[in-house]
C-alpha cells in the first residue's frame, strides 16, 4: 500500500507530504513504523513496546505526536501495514 505521511507527528525519520510504502504483515517488532487505525483515521507511528496483543505508539516528534501518550495502549489488530519504504531504521 502507498500512503502520504500527514503531518509533523514523525520527523525527522518522515516528513510531511512524503510518500510510504507499508506491506501487510503481523511479524512486528519495537522499532518498525506501522499504520495504524485509530477512530476512523490511519496515522504512521513507530512500536514502542508490544506485549501480547497490546502495542505501544509513539511518534518520532513528541511535541507534534498523538500517540499512546494519549490513546494508551492499542490492540495490534488495529496495525494495518508495515512502513518498508523508505528504509527506516530504529
Amino acid at each position: 500500500m502507498l500512503r502520504r505521511v500527514n503531518g509533523n507527528s514523525m520527523l525527522p525519520t518522515l516528513a510531511d507530504g512524503q510518500l510510504v510504502v507499508a506491506r501487510q504483515t503481523r511479524d512486528l517488532t519495537v522499532g518498525d513504523v506501522v499504520i495504524v487505525t485509530h477512530d476512523g483515521l490511519e496515522k504512521i507511528k513507530r512500536i514502542e513496546h508490544h506485549e501480547g496483543d497490546l502495542v505501544y505508539l509513539l511518534g518520532d516528534n513528541p511535541s507534534e505526536s498523538t500517540d499512546s501518550r494519549t490513546l494508551g495502549w492499542l490492540p495490534a489488530k488495529t496495525i494495518s501495514a508495515k512502513v518498508i519504504w523508505p528504509k527506516l531504521t530504529t
